[in-house]
């Protein structure tokens, strides 16, 4: 397990640390050029904020593999009369997450009928905000911007965007020549959030269901990527200084990967949704506050990795991961959580799924701890680690 870890889950600090700053001065080009070519409608149309906000892995120190990925939260800015309606449990729409509209305040979708047509749908009589039409002016305004930095950047890199209908746009960057240390290809997904406050961001849902169906578009999922920073940054002051919490994540997505290259479909789509990155964390956050963080030394690593699998086993089993901030009054009192995020209703992450898929992906996984050498050893070779082409 160390020497997988070491040779090939590790990310050099020195090559992540360059292509973050890459991806920092790139980013914020663009994101200034949109705000500077936007409309300037005045209050009632969308515009940028003009900041971003770095999320993920890459930002959270449990990157694996290669630094060419990463997400960005765009902050737009709305009209002041959009309010936030966050979604019962037994009301339609996608399992599994918190759901919120954005709903139009009584008596204003006359006043502004220009934005009501133009980035609104119906939804049980009333105006809500759509996801697919805030994504869809979201990457036409990108394009229309990325003239203006392609042209100031042509001196450090290549950069381009694309799009696939229902996922948010991605910026492709190509350094030139002996700019960047590492000469690695980034990919930046650019996501367009609606601020809540708090550090609290309203994000587009995954496409699901028919094409054309409304509920979900006029829904929008929360996003609370600062605070899980927050609880992370607090973890590493309260954890030994050889702490192996990260190491741990970073091993179980490295062996989710792996054992993916010998399963067929739709079990193996089923085994990467299930098992995904945000679970995964989600898992290690839950077992690391029920017991004393000193037993998470580095010496102990294999100890704690188990741990952590039959912990997810018997959430599988169970068919219950709550999320873990909302609704949870277990938060150490110093990772101060927004009064939005402690009145929200819990979510169970599982309830997407149904029993047998989940009892399939424990059994899965409780073999893919026990064969880990061998698995290893079978898909290290570079044919599954080359990185599957994108979209």
């Amino acid at each position: 397990l160390e020497r997988f870890h070491a040779r090939q889950l590790r990310v050099s600090p020195h090559v992540l640390g360059h292509s973050k700053a890459h991806v920092g001065r790139v980013v914020a080009e663009l994101v200034r050029a949109a705000k500077a070519q936007g409309l300037q409608p005045g209050p009632l149309a969308l515009s940028l904020r003009g900041d971003f906000v770095r999320i993920g892995s890459a930002y959270e120190q449990h990157k694996v593999r290669s630094p060419d990925c990463f997400d960005i939260l765009v902050p737009l800015r709305l009209p002041p009369h959009l309010e936030p309606q966050p979604r019962r449990a037994d009301e339609p729409g996608p399992c599994g997450a918190f759901l919120c509209g954005l709903r139009a305040r009584d008596g204003w979708t006359r006043r502004c009928r220009p934005f009501i047509e133009g980035f609104c749908v119906e939804l049980q009589g009333r105006s809500h905000l759509s996801s697919g039409l805030v994504l869809r002016w979201f990457q036409g305004h990108l394009q229309r911007c990325l003239g203006a930095v392609r042209y100031r950047l042509q001196e450090r890199c290549r950069v381009s965007l694309s799009a696939c209908p229902g996922q948010p746009p991605t910026l492709h960057i190509l350094p030139c020549s002996d700019y960047v240390c590492c000469h690695i290809s980034m990919a930046v997904r650019l996501i367009p959030a609606i601020p809540l406050g708090d550090a609290l961001y309203l994000t587009a849902l995954p496409p699901a269901g028919p094409p054309g169906s409304l509920g979900p578009e006029a829904l929008w999922g929360l996003n609370a990527s600062r605070h899980e920073q927050r609880l992370l940054g607090w973890l590493k002051e309260q954890a030994p200084a050889a702490s192996c919490h990260l190491k741990c994540l970073q091993i179980l997505k490295g062996l989710r990967d792996l054992r993916g290259h010998g399963l067929e479909e739709p079990f193996c789509s089923q085994w990467g949704r299930v098992l995904s990155s945000y679970l995964l964390k989600t898992a290690l956050f839950s077992l690391l506050l029920q017991g004393p963080l000193e037993a998470w030394d580095e010496r102990f690593l294999v100890e704690r990795l188990e741990d952590l699998v039959l912990y997810l086993r018997d959430c599988l089993r169970r068919q219950v991961l709550m999320d873990f901030f909302l609704g949870n009054s277990g938060i150490p009192e110093a990772v101060a959580l927004p009064r939005f995020l402690k009145e929200a209703a819990p979510v169970n992450l599982l309830s997407a799924f149904d029993g047998p898929t989940l009892d399939l992906v424990a059994f899965q996984l409780i073999s893919t701890w026990i064969q880990a050498p061998h698995i290893i050893r079978m898909y290290s070779s570079p044919r599954y680690l080359r990185p599957a082409p994108g979209p």
